[in-house]
C-alpha cells in the first residue's frame, strides 16, 4: 500500500471522527463555512473585549510587535479583565490612536490576546452579536440575513459563515422573510463564489416556486461553468421547486448519461441523498428510481448501493450479484458494497447470493464482514406518499418493499461507508469543480461511519475533545510515516480494495 493511500485513509478517519464529535444539527445542507464565525469564538474564549491602541510612543514593542491597548469595553470574562486595563497584544498593521480592536483572550491569569481591528460599523455589528447568543436559530438568522451582501467584508463573511452552520430547519423557517428578487439576483451574479451560490440556492429553494424552474433548468443544461457552480445545491433547488417529475431532467443530464463528468454525476447524487433525508416533497421511492440508473454505470455504482441499503431498497439483488460477478481489476471496489447490501437484505434471496459470491471472491465478503458494520436502515422523511409503504420494482427474486417509516432521532441517511469516502478522495473529487464536498465538514451534511449511526450524538462539540481527535490523527500519521521509511513493521491494511 502506497504512503499516499495510508495518509488518504487516515485523513478520512480523522474526518469521519471529527465529524461525529461535532455539532450534528443538520446545517445548511450544501454550504462550507469560511471560518469560524465570530458568535462562535467568542463563545471559546475566556475574555472578549473592545479596545483602543494607547496614545504613546512606547505604545509597540518593535521586537515583538506587541501593542499596547486600553480595554475600553468588556464584553465577555469581566472577572478576568476591566475596563480601562491595559494589556498587550501582538499587531503588526496600523495603531494610529484611537483604532477599535476586538481582542480576545486565553489562558488566564497571563492572558494571551488575539487582535481583530474594528471599523466602527463592526464594532456596532459585534455589540449586537453578543446579545444573540441566547436566540434562537430563526431570530439569529433573521439578524445576519440583513449583512449577507453587506459592504464590509467581514461582516457579510461573518453573516454567511452563521447561514451555513444554521440547521436547515431554521433556514425554512426564515422563507417568508426572505427577498425573493434580490436572491435571484444574487444567483445570477457572474462575480458570487460557488460557497454563495449554494446558500442562495438552498434559499430559493424555501422560498421559490415554479416560476423558477425555467431559469434553474438552463442553468443546468448550460456548458458556462459560472452558471452551473454549486451543482449540487442547483440540482437539490431544481427539485425542491419542481418536486417529482423533476427527476427526469436531472436523470437525462446526470444519473443516466454516461458522458456525464465524474462530478456532476457526484453533486446530482448527493442531492439524491439530501432530498431523501431532509427534503419533504419527493418520496423515497421515486428517488431510489433514479439511483438505479447509476447502477447501469459500473465505474460509478458503488456511489449509491449504500443508499439504496439505508433507504431499504432490496430490488436491486440480481444487479447486485451482476455487478459483484462482472467486476474486473479496473471496478473491483464495487465488490464490497455489494457484498455490504446482501448483508443488509432481510430477503433469503440475499443470502443465497451471498453464499455463491463468496465462492467465486472469498477475501471481498471476509473484508466486507470485517471492517464495515451493517449499514443501518434510513427512515422516511418525506410527507409524499407516507399513508401507505411505496412500492419499489419487482426484482426476478423476490418482490421487495421500500419501507416508509419514521425518522430517527438521529439522521443517518447521508451516512458514508468507508469505502465510498475513500473512493471520493481517491477520484479526485476533493479538486473537482462542482464535487460537492461540503459533506466532509462537520458544518454540513454530517458524514460519519456506519456504524455510529445509531447512538446518540452530542449536541454540541467539545473543543478539547476536537484538539483530541485531531492530533491523534495526525500522530498516527507520523507513525506511519516513520515506519514506511525505516522499513519497520507493515501497516495495518485499510479496508478499501485497491484502485489501479
Amino acid at each position: 500500500m502506497s504512503f499516499r493511500r495510508f495518509t488518504t485513509s487516515l485523513l478520512v478517519i480523522a474526518i469521519l471522527v471529527t465529524s461525529f464529535v461535532g455539532n450534528t444539527t443538520l446545517a445548511c445542507p450544501f454550504c462550507n463555512a469560511v471560518s469560524q464565525t465570530l458568535r462562535q469564538e467568542m463563545s471559546v474564549m475566556d475574555a472578549v473585549v473592545i479596545a483602543t491602541a494607547v496614545d504613546r510612543e512606547s505604545a509597540r514593542n518593535e521586537e515583538t510587535g506587541e501593542v499596547l491597548m486600553r480595554v475600553e469595553k468588556v464584553l465577555k470574562g469581566d472577572s478576568l479583565v476591566k475596563v480601562g486595563q491595559e494589556v498587550n497584544a501582538i499587531y503588526y498593521g496600523d495603531i494610529k490612536t484611537g483604532r477599535t480592536f476586538m481582542l480576545s483572550g486565553v489562558d488566564p491569569p497571563e492572558m494571551q490576546w488575539s487582535c481583530l481591528p474594528l471599523s466602527p460599523r463592526a464594532e456596532a455589528y459585534l455589540m449586537k452579536v453578543t446579545k444573540l447568543a441566547d436566540e434562537d436559530d430563526v431570530t439569529r438568522l433573521r439578524f445576519y440575513y440583513d449583512y449577507l451582501q453587506d459592504e464590509e467584508t467581514m461582516l457579510s463573511r461573518d453573516a454567511y459563515d452563521e447561514f451555513a452552520i444554521a440547521p436547515y430547519s431554521a433556514v425554512k423557517a426564515l422563507a417568508p422573510e426572505i427577498d425573493h428578487a434580490a436572491l435571484v439576483s444574487w444567483i445570477n451574479d457572474p462575480e458570487a463564489t460557488v460557497d454563495r451560490r449554494r446558500l442562495y440556492l438552498t434559499m430559493l429553494g424555501v422560498c421559490g416556486d415554479e416560476k423558477d424552474l425555467p431559469m434553474l433548468e438552463a442553468q443546468l443544461r448550460s456548458t458556462q461553468k459560472s452558471s452551473r457552480s454549486g451543482l449540487d445545491a442547483l440540482v437539490a433547488c431544481y427539485l425542491t421547486l419542481s418536486g417529482e417529475k423533476g427527476l427526469a431532467v436531472i436523470d437525462e443530464l446526470f444519473l443516466k448519461n454516461s458522458k456525464a463528468p465524474y462530478a456532476d454525476t457526484y453533486a446530482a447524487i448527493m442531492a439524491i441523498r439530501f432530498h431523501g433525508t431532509e427534503g419533504d416533497v419527493i418520496a423515497r421511492s421515486a428517488l431510489v428510481e433514479s439511483l438505479h440508473h447509476v447502477l447501469d454505470r459500473e465505474d460509478l455504482a458503488d456511489l449509491v448501493i449504500p443508499d439504496l441499503a439505508r433507504w431499504s431498497d432490496w430490488s436491486q439483488i440480481d444487479k447486485m450479484k451482476q455487478l459483484f460477478l462482472e467486476a474486473d481489476p479496473d471496478n473491483n471496489w464495487v465488490r464490497v458494497p455489494v457484498v455490504n447490501y446482501l448483508r443488509a437484505c432481510p430477503l433469503p434471496e440475499a443470502s443465497e447470493a451471498l453464499k455463491e459470491l463468496e465462492k467465486v471472491d472469498p477475501e471481498s465478503v471476509k473484508r466486507a464482514n470485517t471492517f464495515f458494520s451493517i449499514p443501518v436502515p434510513a427512515k422516511e422523511t418525506t410527507k409524499a406518499n407516507t399513508s401507505a409503504a411505496p412500492k419499489a420494482k419487482e426484482s426476478s427474486t423476490a418482490t421487495a418493499t421500500i419501507r416508509t417509516l419514521d425518522r430517527f432521532e438521529v439522521s443517518d441517511s447521508n451516512v458514508a461507508s468507508d469505502s465510498e469516502m475513500v473512493a471520493r478522495f481517491d477520484r479526485g473529487a476533493i479538486n473537482e469543480p462542482h464535487a460537492a464536498m461540503g459533506s466532509l465538514t462537520a458544518a454540513n451534511t454530517p458524514v460519519v461511519a456506519a456504524s455510529l449511526a445509531s447512538q446518540t450524538h452530542p449536541t454540541s462539540a467539545n473543543p478539547w475533545r476536537l484538539v483530541y481527535v485531531v492530533s491523534l490523527s495526525l500522530s498516527t500519521i507520523m507513525i506511519g510515516q516513520f515506519l514506511l521509511l525505516s522499513g519497520g513493521p507493515a501497516v495495518v491494511p485499510v479496508p478499501v480494495q485497491e484502485r489501479e
